[in-house]
């Protein structure tokens, strides 16, 4: 019988295989993502008023498509690490993905469900009283998304009424579909395979943070505090630890795009509200208060469910902090492998700007 791996050894070389996984994927979506940078220009007038809409739904569509191809591609080329570090029966990790979009009559309820109590409990009281109490953090997204750049793909926030409403009715949805499917579809359900549960969340987590406050570095950014984008940052990690978490126990993705793409909706009428100079009192007596009293009665409704959810929640997260028994670690180790994991998130996030 050979000697056993060190714990130390086994959380780096988890995190390397699953990172050269990352690489493969990453270069397979830039690869397909050339078709709308470079033809869709070709075909139909950037400044059209059907061009962002198509532009992100090409996106949507070629996110979900090469994510799964190259999956596929990877699982021939890691076939040996594979067998080192995925201890449970590894089936098509392609299969693994797209079977997370599977809706069935039976489960579409609790899926709906979910999906609405994930907008109501989480993503609309922290967007309301973040722009409540700091009230420029409105005025920092409305300018970071750059709508008014020549380049930019948030032109629609610019245009009139009518058709910034046609343009919200596509995006928001084509948004959420890209980045859950990037993020928890793939990083966190394809993560958990190669590390523990907890510690692809965090990494996702992480990495989702990042991409929110780095719009730091765009140039009408530049302005503004550093607090704003470190509070994007926050609020998009703890999100993020919540739909990950989602997604792993239930295996479903529905209820976060469900979620995501409705909170878009949202705040997209803030932000065009905030460009066209109406008041945030519009949005917090017309929309945010109808929505947060909803909320409650959802609370109040499904409270012992909610109640369940947390309980399990939470001793799952406090798990991470905790020595992980699978690969015998110790205290040292359980240290590391906590830096490790921020440490990945963020070469990830490099890769993901480098790449995509």
């Amino acid at each position: 019988m050979g000697r056993r791996e060190s714990p130390l050894k086994t959380i780096l070389r988890q995190r390397f295989y699953f990172l050269f996984e990352v690489l493969i994927i990453f270069l397979g979506i830039f690869i397909f993502m050339l078709i709308p940078t470079f033809l869709l220009p070709f075909l139909i007038d950037s400044s059209s008023v059907i061009f962002e809409p198509l532009y992100y739904l090409v996106k949507a569509i070629i996110i979900v498509v090469a994510i799964p191809l190259f999956l596929y591609i990877s699982y021939f080329i890691m076939e040996k690490q594979r067998k080192i570090l995925i201890l449970d029966v590894d089936i098509s990790p392609s299969r693994g993905f797209l079977s997370l979009f599977k809706i069935t009559r039976k489960n579409f309820k609790f899926q709906l469900l979910y999906g609405v109590l994930l907008l109501f409990l989480i993503f609309i009281p922290l967007d309301f009283f973040t722009y409540l109490f700091i009230p420029d953090m409105l005025d920092f997204v409305s300018t970071a998304l750059q709508p008014a750049g020549e380049s930019s793909l948030n032109n629609y926030f610019n245009e009139n009424y009518f058709i910034f409403l046609l343009s919200i009715i596509l995006i928001p949805l084509c948004v959420a579909i890209y980045e859950e499917s990037l993020t928890r579809g793939f990083l966190t359900n394809r993560g958990s395979e190669y590390t523990n549960k907890m510690s692809a969340v965090i990494i996702t987590s992480f990495f989702f943070g990042l991409g929110h406050f780095s719009y730091i570095f765009t140039a009408p950014s530049i302005g503004f505090p550093i607090i704003f984008p470190i509070i994007w940052f926050l609020q998009t990690f703890l999100v993020g630890i919540v739909l990950s978490m989602v997604v792993l126990r239930r295996h479903w993705i529905f209820p976060v795009i469900f979620a995501h793409t409705l909170n878009n909706v949202i705040t997209s009428f803030s932000i065009w509200n905030n460009i066209h100079h109406i008041d945030f009192s519009f949005m917090t007596f017309y929309v945010y208060i109808p929505l947060l009293i909803t909320g409650i009665l959802l609370l109040i409704w499904q409270f012992s469910r909610i109640k369940e959810s947390l309980t399990i929640g939470w001793k799952e997260f406090k798990s991470y902090f905790t020595r992980d028994e699978t690969i015998r670690e110790g205290t040292l180790e359980t240290v590391v492998r906590i830096i490790m994991d921020f440490l990945f998130g963020i070469l990830i996030f490099v890769i993901g700007v480098i790449i995509l």
